[in-house]
């Protein structure tokens, strides 16, 4: 089976394998009733987790080693969003440019959700070693609107016409700037007096300087609430990080209590957008995994989800209300198996994890038999009704990249006791 890596600074849970030849039409059809040989228990013991929550690591602007985020920071999005990023930049520097880009699209996803703070780290260099010429005059010009109102207005006029600007000699530049202060219907006088103000230019000499001294890496320099972002800063894979702190706001801190009734049968109705699937659940060999189910399905943690990986021939995996794949309950526990049970036939419902202490709330259905699951997933439910819905699921392959279309959608997920 080839692993997927947990994401940076999140857990998560995947089941991850290459799928099997696919299954003949007869083997489909033909699958027998399942015979667990657990008798029913007297009391079902209470569940056993490991704490994993996401929630529990974003607090790292309260301790990182910058300075604390303030009032004085240029901010950009609601006050009390959930989501914080905070950013060191550079508005000549041209991958700084195109990842002011990449924030503005990932606001306009989740404006109530997401707030950005920007930084100055212009590249001065030394008088030596010159990095970037006007980026301490581009800073400034920022500065000098945001004292009027128009920080993020002159914020993006700069980066998004960076190619116009940043082969211009300084003088040049002031006059440019001066044109664009016109089209911002700023007071041009205050803004150009402002421009060159001694003191605008010291403070971004002191943000070069204090960048350098904080180590900061290159430009653009990524903090979120969990820590220093060193991944991809493409819009897909920031995507994930907002879906999954987003999670993280609804992750459980603890495990759920046992509420299964010994005697009792459960079944589990998964409403699709394409209909419903039927499933068996077996707490007499695996209470746990039908428990932390049955208790995640009554909270609502399966609604408007998606089967966010369908590979045809093997399985089709859900339960990650992020629909990245990485996502989890917050909560993690130990695989339950049965000598009984094996991966033998299509229809069984199963736990998707990482590793045998890694079960959370992803689940995954059977396409086929698949033998080498045996022993390191836990079985814990059949489908009698809607095979054929989950045969008809969209192939999802979340291996082959990110930026793939949203899987097909779990409407919600009802318990049924007998």
């Amino acid at each position: 089976m080839r692993s997927f890596a947990l994401l940076a600074i999140l857990f998560s849970w995947l089941l991850a394998s290459c799928a099997p030849a696919s299954p003949s039409a007869a083997a489909l059809a033909t699958a027998p009733v399942l015979s667990p040989s657990s008798t029913t228990p007297s009391a079902y013991p209470d569940m056993q987790c490991t704490s994993v929550s996401a929630g529990q690591n974003r607090k790292y602007f309260e301790r990182m080693p910058y300075a604390p985020l303030s009032a004085a920071d240029w901010a950009r999005g609601p006050a009390d969003a959930p989501i914080t990023l905070l950013v060191y930049s550079d508005f000549q520097c041209p991958t700084c440019a195109a990842f002011a880009q990449t924030l503005a699209a990932l606001q306009a996803r989740y404006p109530e959700q997401l707030r950005v703070i920007f930084r100055p780290y212009p590249l001065l260099g030394s008088a030596e070693q010159p990095l970037n010429d006007k980026a301490d005059l581009a800073l400034s010009a920022a500065e000098a609107a945001g004292a009027q109102g128009a920080f993020w207005e002159m914020h993006d006029l700069l980066f998004a016409q960076q190619d116009t600007w940043a082969g211009l000699s300084r003088e040049a530049f002031v006059a440019w700037l001066t044109e664009q202060a016109h089209t911002l219907v700023l007071d041009v006088p205050a803004f150009t007096s402002a421009l060159e103000d001694p003191s605008a230019l010291a403070r971004a000499q002191a943000a070069w300087e204090q960048g350098q001294a904080e180590q900061l890496g290159t430009p653009p320099f990524l903090v979120t609430d969990a820590g220093p972002h060193g991944g991809p800063i493409d819009i897909d894979s920031l995507d994930v990080i907002i879906q999954l702190n987003l999670l993280a706001l609804r992750q459980f801190n603890r495990c759920p209590a046992m509420q299964l009734e010994p005697g009792v049968s459960y079944r589990a109705t998964i409403t699709t957008e394409h209909g419903d699937i039927v499933v068996e659940l077996l707490p007499e060999v695996a209470p746990n995994a039908v428990n932390s189910f049955v208790f995640l399905a009554r909270q609502g943690w399966f609604d408007d989800t998606t089967f966010h990986r369908v590979l045809p021939g093997f399985v089709a995996q859900a339960g990650d209300p992020s629909g990245t794949g990485y996502g989890g309950p917050g909560y993690a526990f130990g695989i339950e198996t049965a000598p009984t049970l094996s991966f033998d036939r299509a229809g069984l419902l199963a736990m998707a994890n990482a590793g045998p202490t890694s079960n959370g709330s992803q689940f995954f259905i059977t396409y086929a038999p698949a033998e080498h699951l045996n022993g390191g997933y836990t079985i814990f439910g059949r489908v009698l009704q809607g095979m054929p819905i989950v045969d008809a699921l969209a192939p999802r392959d979340p291996s082959q990249g990110l930026g793939l279309p949203p899987g097909d959608r779990i409407l919600r997920v009802q318990i049924e006791e007998q």
